[in-house]
């Protein structure tokens, strides 16, 4: 197991520190940071973390993309931080991905980071390589003070356009319910792509401001040279906790209201909301599914089904399914035998894939794919890449993807509807940071 030298710092004013720490990472050529935005939740083990600099890493496409990562994994017996895109589905399945890509990520990447920093509370952990230990109390002098080179915003005219007009989505939605219908599929989370071309953004900015309006519990900030993901995920996909693992499929989506009498209707009102519910259990049954295939037998419980959580913008319905692993699997293992998430495909899994690969215009990508890390000691926590804007700087091309799941009683109009409900926040903040 690779060695890392520890060393703890307390800190009062934890805000400032955690802006500066996102600013001064901005320095290297890869960072991935992590945050929880303090949300209290059950199955965190940090508030938030900071990953930098490649040691070693992982970058491929689909192609034995599992095995790949289950042998730099083995190997490195290290922190590694990164992504897993929805296309290596193609790795898992017979499947394939030929929609547009003007993004170009790589399927899956991982990196070992030299340095990597843990808030917990109001202390600050330094994790580092042995090769640069001698830098933590620079570092930590330095983040503190970190004072932000302010660039002019140059005047950047963001034209959204949508992939799929609203016509043609009403036509490709009702196509996914005559193959429900027909029998083919009892649900499909059918996505779309919003984006600007020739468009340049100040990444950290538009981060910070869609984090600041969303504070959702698994957020994520992603640089890899010129390529960002900006994340304002609230759903877990999955979780490895020694031989526990954890599976948080969110299904079901109200907006807040301002009036707090309305707002705790509306929340009422999705809980008991029989499509809702529908639409939710059934992915708690897939992933009860998905989940049997790496667990000991009797052990898949699902502990919260259909609860309702409140966040900044929306309220939303989660559940909670877990199962028991034997010691002796490979953590790998598990992520295979689950991905890509169930709350991002559909039912049966692979038929949805097929048809929301044929109906969908763009390649997914890191949408809906999972960001997230593994520790040394083989435990792990990936989210789901939603409510997120990928950017590539080289290419100036922004992007940013909705879906919504359809079943029998879904109504075309309010479905369209639920996406520019979602897409709401990505929008406002392209259009109004910096």
């Amino acid at each position: 197991m690779t060695k890392r030298t520890i060393l703890t710092f307390s800190i009062e004013n934890i805000k400032d520190f955690k802006q500066n720490l996102l600013s001064w990472s901005q320095q290297f050529e890869t960072a991935l940071w992590l945050d929880s935005n303090n949300y209290n939740q059950q199955y965190s083990n940090f508030d938030s973390a900071l990953a930098v600099e490649e040691f070693t890493a992982i970058k491929t496409d689909y192609t034995n993309a599992f095995d790949k990562l289950k042998e730099y994994q083995s190997i490195t017996k290290d922190y590694i931080f990164g992504y897993i895109s929805y296309d290596v589905k193609n790795d898992v399945e017979r499947l394939s991905s030929k929609n547009l890509d003007h993004l170009y990520f790589a399927d899956l990447y991982f990196f070992q980071p030299q340095k990597l920093i843990f808030i917990r509370g109001k202390s600050i952990e330094f994790h580092y390589l042995k090769m640069v230990d001698d830098e933590i109390e620079k570092d930590f002098e330095e983040i503190k003070g970190f004072k932000e080179i302010k660039i002019e915003a140059s005047k950047n005219d963001i034209k959204i356009k949508l992939r799929i007009h609203k016509d043609e989505y009403h036509q490709k939605v009702t196509k996914v319910l005559d193959h429900i219908k027909r029998g083919d599929i009892y649900e499909a989370n059918f996505c779309q792509e919003f984006y600007a071309e020739n468009s340049t953004i100040n990444p950290v900015e538009v981060y910070k401001h869609l984090n600041e309006i969303s504070e959702p519990p698994f957020a994520s900030f992603l640089k890899m040279d010129h390529q960002y993901a900006l994340c304002a995920s609230p759903e877990r996909y999955i979780k490895k906790e020694g031989s526990k693992i954890i599976s948080q499929p969110i299904k079901g989506t109200a907006k807040r209201l301002i009036s707090i009498i309305d707002d705790a209707k509306i929340a009422s009102d999705l809980s008991r909301d029989e499509k809702e519910r529908a639409e939710n259990v059934m992915i708690v049954d897939l992933v009860r599914n998905d989940l049997s295939k790496t667990a000991r037998i009797g052990s898949v419980i699902v502990e919260e089904l259909c609860k309702v959580y409140s966040f900044k913008q929306v309220h939303q319905m989660i559940s909670t399914v877990v199962s028991k692993i034997d010691i002796n699997m490979h953590p790998v293992e598990t992520l295979r035998s689950t991905f890509p998430m169930g709350s991002m495909t559909g039912a049966p899994k692979v038929s949805a894939m097929k048809i929301i690969e044929e109906l969908e215009e763009t390649k997914r990508g890191l949408y809906s794919g999972t960001i997230g890390y593994f520790t040394p000691d083989n435990d792990f926590d990936f989210n789901v890449v939603i409510r997120s804007i990928l950017y590539n700087e080289e290419k100036k091309y922004i992007s940013y993807s909705v879906g919504g799941a359809i079943t029998a009683k879904s109504v075309v109009e309010k479905e369209y509807e639920e996406c520019l409900l979602k897409a709401k926040a990505m929008k406002y903040v392209l259009l109004n940071s910096k």
